[in-house]
């Protein structure tokens, strides 16, 4: 795998990687593991790399540290990350998500791949994978998160139109929750958003429906 193979890494164990890109819908079809567990891996090893280099690099408070941490590591940055590199192609999923590949499915498979490089090739390995891919996004201060709910929120006033976000649907064991949020407005379903808490859900959500206003309410 060319992205891997650039950054000098060398997976040991083919099983293991091909885990990392397996998701739920593919290994209910073909009886195999899915990257579930790997994701829970790589999300705990991706706080503690990308916490390490705020902690040491930079002289922010920890409110701050952990705001502008989660900007990098939300599911938009990730899904970013892992099409940059050329990661989704590898990505095994079920016929019938085939045509619904999302970015939720892409930012966990990036963490899971990150699961798989620490397993097999260790911290030190994973940390020089993050650094590689991460850090430059950091060091140009990309912005991954907005508050698209206040933008939604001025559109909507403008119009004098009612909004409210509400909880579709909660997966996921207790320890990898995944939140699924619509916005509604006038009662009408305009966007839909997945995130690991509520409040990034929302985010998405927001933002799902002001890319399909095209900056137009609604």
């Amino acid at each position: 795998m060319d992205f891997l193979t650039k950054r000098n890494i060398h997976i040991k164990n083919e099983k293991l990687l091909k885990t990392a890109f397996t998701h739920s819908s593919f290994s209910n079809e073909n009886h195999c593991e899915n990257y579930e567990r790997l994701e829970f891996l790589g999300d705990a090893v991706l706080e503690l790399i990308t916490s390490d280099y705020f902690y040491k690099e930079t002289s922010y408070q920890e409110g701050d540290m952990s705001k502008i941490r989660a900007s990098f590591v939300c599911e938009k940055a990730l899904a970013t990350y892992a099409k940059e590199i050329g990661l989704v192609e590898y990505i095994r999923v079920g016929h019938g998500q085939l045509k619904n590949i999302n970015d939720t499915i892409i930012a966990d498979v990036f963490e899971a791949v990150l699961g798989a490089i620490y397993l097999d090739q260790g911290f030190e390995k994973a940390k020089k994978y993050i650094d590689d891919i991460i850090i430059p996004y950091i060091k140009q201060d990309t912005k991954f998160l907005s508050d698209y709910k206040s933008i939604l929120q001025e559109m909507v006033q403008t119009d004098k139109k009612s909004l409210e976000y509400k909880l579709i649907r909660e997966t996921g064991p207790a320890h990898d929750k995944k939140f699924e949020m619509e916005v509604r407005i006038d009662d009408m379903v305009y966007g839909v958003g997945i995130g690991k808490s509520k409040k990034e859900a929302e985010q998405n959500a927001a933002y799902d429906a002001i890319t399909k206003s095209a900056g137009r309410i609604i």
